[in-house]
């Protein structure tokens, strides 16, 4: 017997977790074997943290199942569950069958010493120990959460084609549906589940020609199966990353956060933010700090006159703020913005923590989801004679493909536009290049009206003119030496 997530499809797709409007996106090959290295250690971390209270019991495998754990004339049945965590499954088959005796193992101590510790555990009955039953790793469908451990996507033919080459023959199987409300977030999730039951004898199932039948469970539709057919094509790609992030709550609260120390030329800062271990799931990417923040946040300490005596505004500057804490050092006054309430309060506790007293009046802290009229004109307002901002300052915040137009919109409305021929307003991004090319940023800047002035490319591009000077004198540039990194300098 198996059961297991699916999602629409797989077979033939590649499966995806980029998306235009979620932060999930491919590993790097460092990740990906930190993540299988230390897959054991994330779920310890997973129970501790949850114990027994994240899943549910399952009181419905008597209804689905029943059958094959009754024992035929007194024979006691033995079963087996892998991968049994806290024991949500094994204590309500063991309260409604009470001849049958369980063997259970988990990847995880942490779970087995809590099935172990449970109120209805008897060593007679139940066994539990910790195993690793995998001899191979199935890499193309795993998918991380936001605190390390990892889910697998499988279509049914999958399932089936694997299971027939440890000689067993498929009994039945299909896909459940079920719809789950998450009404604090206005939400609707469709979780999918697949069903199926399998025998090692092989003499029934097998049609004329020697290909499965893939019999459909009695009295149940295939839902899926038939939703899907009608909406999905076989090269779709199949995002899974929002869904991802709201069933399985990869939102973190703010007691994850860790201590880092960030030093620049005058400055140490102690910024509280998430690691980046969930760089590939958390949605909240501004709870974050990357390493485009940290190459700004050194050149403007190493040159201070980039935003000397002038109206500074930071877009989408996430949690830590870094640039912002340094450009307030010489700024007129800096607006340090994010269109995120979570990462704007702890913005506000970094900035509060970091700053000298005498420097937290030249700061302020504002919400600004990009085109949204109302968070334009107030954050307009703090220019000062609605006359808009000497330099904009973003950094990475040109990863998302949708968000680069309404950046550029943005940045249009609040630069100031009367600026002298010596000292025009300028907007500088700082980014690593992942799913947005230079010719995008660009061709969406010449749509706002403005015009690329200088650009710098790490081991690329090397700038001969405004950027490169801010790299004359002082060894910034060393340590990003293995990173691409792009700074792009606009003006009107």
């Amino acid at each position: 017997m198996a059961a297991g997530e699916q999602q629409p499809q797989l077979g033939a797709t590649r499966v995806s977790s980029s998306s235009s409007t979620g932060s999930g996106r491919l590993v790097t090959p460092f990740w990906k074997e930190k993540y299988e290295r230390d897959a054991r250690r994330y779920w310890d971390i997973f129970y501790k943290r949850h114990e027994d209270k994240f899943f549910k019991d399952r009181h419905y495998l008597d209804k689905e199942w029943g059958k094959y754990f009754e024992g035929q004339d007194g024979e006691k049945m033995v079963l087996l569950e892998v991968g049994c965590g806290a024991g949500n499954t094994i204590f309500p088959l063991l309260s409604t069958f009470p001849d049958i005796f369980v063997h259970a193992c988990d990847f995880s101590p942490r779970a087995v010493d809590l099935v172990k510790k449970h109120k209805d555990f008897r060593p007679d009955r139940l066994n539990a120990f910790v195993c690793d039953i995998t001899s191979e790793q199935l890499t193309e469908n795993f998918y991380v959460r936001g605190d390390g451990t990892r889910a697998y996507y499988f279509s049914n033919e999958y399932l089936v084609d694997l299971f027939s080459k440890c000689g067993f023959t498929l009994e039945e199987i299909c896909v459940h549906n079920k719809q789950v409300e998450n009404r604090s977030l206005d939400l609707v999730m469709n979780r999918n589940w697949i069903q199926a039951t399998f025998t090692l004898d092989s003499s029934d199932s097998q049609s004329l020609n020697g290909q499965r039948d893939l019999h459909v469970c009695e009295g149940k539709e295939d839902k899926l199966v038939a939703d899907s057919s009608k909406n999905k094509s076989s090269s779709e790609e199949i995002d899974l990353s929002e869904d991802f992030g709201n069933m399985f709550g990869t939102s973190h609260n703010l007691d994850e956060v860790q201590i880092i120390g960030i030093k620049a030329k005058g400055h140490d800062f102690k910024i509280k933010m998430l690691t980046k271990e969930y760089q590939h799931t958390c949605k909240l990417t501004g709870l974050m700090l990357w390493e485009s923040a940290q190459l700004m946040c050194s050149l403007l300490a190493e040159n201070p006159l980039i935003v000397a005596g002038k109206r500074v505004l930071e877009l989408g500057c996430g949690s830590a703020g870094i640039c912002s804490l340094v450009a307030a050092s010489s700024a007129q006054f800096v607006v340090a913005t994010d269109g995120d309430a979570e990462s704007l309060n702890l913005l506000k506790q970094n900035i509060s923590s970091n700053l000298e007293p005498n420097l937290l009046d030249r700061i302020m802290i504002r919400k600004l989801f990009w085109g949204n009229k109302d968070d334009l004109r107030e954050v307009r307002e703090l220019s000062g004679n609605d006359t808009g901002f000497d330099c904009i300052i973003g950094t990475d915040v040109t990863y998302n493909p949708d968000a680069v137009l309404p950046l550029f919109k943005t940045a249009r409305e609040l630069i100031s536009d009367k600026a002298n021929e010596d000292a025009r307003a300028a907007f500088i991004l700082s980014y690593i290049q992942r799913r947005v090319d230079e010719n995008s940023i660009l061709s969406n800047a010449m749509a706002q009206g403005f015009r690329l002035v200088d650009k710098w490319i790490n081991g690329v591009h090397d700038s001969n003119g405004i950027i490169g000077s801010w790299f004359s004198g002082n060894d910034v540039c060393s340590a990003y030496r293995n990173t691409t990194l792009s700074i792009l300098y606009f003006e009107l």
